[in-house]
């Protein structure tokens, strides 16, 4: 096997004087804004790329223009933190932020379905095109494609389609056209590594309701250029993805045309451990939420998380199809 060259960080490692006290404050804003992850007191990690190193130079400056102290390095990791671990921290950083976006989308997209007039509509789409704007800043500072990105981008488009109508009830209530899975077989089904619930559910049930011809492909979360042949899900830009409140598995549902109330059920707690909006409230979601993150972490290889867990919603669809009966 070739060797992969290791990665290398930019860490900015640095001291501020107690006073003034804005000071401080006013570094740890710059910080958060440039997408950093504090790995030690005063020590803040960037990946390395000449853009970023020039943005810490200019940081660094600013500190010790103000009295501290400042030194910028390059590196990699030997021992202690793994790449992946640093990884790891950065998405985590994004999905707060998307979360904390997510949460204003779903007010917003409530305003709108409660208070169609005229004026909170107007009020509603300025308030959209700051948070779009806010959202783009944090596009911008996700290196390694954080998975809260979908449940906004699709929050976002819901709301965008809803200012793109005249009546907004019908607008809110739109949803995806079923197409059939006639043109959905034998094809490459191509997703973000990395694969967590809704992309390991959604890959059983591409596999076991619409292409059991089904390849898996998995690819970085930012920049793919899909192949001929492909269909892209729970990735930007997909096919198949986050639609307004519903999250890639609902969508597939719709999409494929499947009425199926034991698929409902799933679709249910796939979305709520998701978009961890506890919309549905299934009693089942907080164990089938805890198994899933034990396939994450006993397994890295996305193909052996996807066979794992078909087998989990394989039971879970036998369940679902003998408690109705």
């Amino acid at each position: 096997m070739a060797n992969v060259p290791p990665e290398r960080w930019l860490f900015l490692i640095h001291q501020i004087p107690a006073k003034p006290a804005y000071l401080r404050v006013k570094i740890w804003r710059r910080l958060q804004a440039l997408g950093a992850v504090a790995i030690k007191n005063a020590v803040y990690a960037l990946p390395l790329h000449e853009h970023m190193q020039e943005d810490f130079e200019w940081l660094a400056k600013e500190i010790v223009e103000g009295g501290g102290e400042a030194m910028i390095c390059e590196a990699r990791l030997i021992d202690g933190l793994s790449g992946e671990e640093m990884r790891a921290m950065f998405n985590a950083a994004r999905d707060q932020d998307y979360e904390a976006l997510a949460k204003e989308a779903r007010v917003l997209d409530e305003v709108l379905r409660h208070d169609p007039a005229s004026a909170a509509r107007a009020d509603a789409k300025i308030q959209f095109t700051k948070l779009k704007a806010r959202a783009g800043h944090i596009l911008g500072i996700d290196f390694f494609g954080a998975n809260g990105r979908e449940t906004l981008d699709g929050l976002l488009g819901g709301l965008e389609e809803i200012f793109k109508e005249d009546d907004i009830a019908t607008a809110c209530g739109s949803a995806p056209e079923p197409r059939g899975t006639g043109d959905l077989k034998s094809r490459t089904w191509v997703t973000r590594q990395g694969v967590h619930v809704d992309r390991i559910a959604s890959a059983w049930l591409i596999r076991r309701f619409i292409d059991e011809a089904a390849a898996f492909k998995f690819v970085p979360g930012k920049a793919y250029v899909p192949e001929a042949g492909e269909l892209r899900f729970d990735m930007f830009d997909a096919e198949f993805t986050h639609v307004g409140d519903r999250c890639t598995f609902e969508v597939l549902v719709l999409a494929a045309g499947l009425n199926d109330p034991a698929l409902q059920a799933i679709a249910e707690i796939v979305h709520d451990i998701d978009l961890k909006d506890a919309k549905f409230g299934r009693e089942q979601t907080p164990g089938i939420a805890q198994v899933i993150s034990g396939i994450c972490i006993s397994r890295k290889d996305d193909l052996a998380r996807i066979e794992r867990g078909a087998a989990l919603f394989d039971d879970l669809y036998e369940y679902f199809r003998e408690k109705r009966s």
